[in-house]
């Protein structure tokens, strides 16, 4: 075969984008969870911003 030329035999099996089985759908909203999120630190606050800010430091440096 030559530069742009297809075997139409390839074409014959494949299903097009708006073909699809059910099962194969997926739903973004199945594990959808409301409520909070909470977490315990010894750090403070202006530690907590100090390591924060290093954080930044590090990726401009990169």
């Amino acid at each position: 075969m030559g530069f742009g030329s297809y075997d139409e035999s390839e074409q014959e099996n494949q299903q097009s984008d708006s073909e699809y089985d059910e099962d194969d759908v997926l739903n973004v909203h199945e594990n959808d969870h409301e409520g909070e999120v909470s977490f315990d630190t010894d750090a403070s606050q202006d530690e907590l911003i100090g390591r924060l800010q290093d954080m930044k430091d590090d990726e401009d440096d990169e």
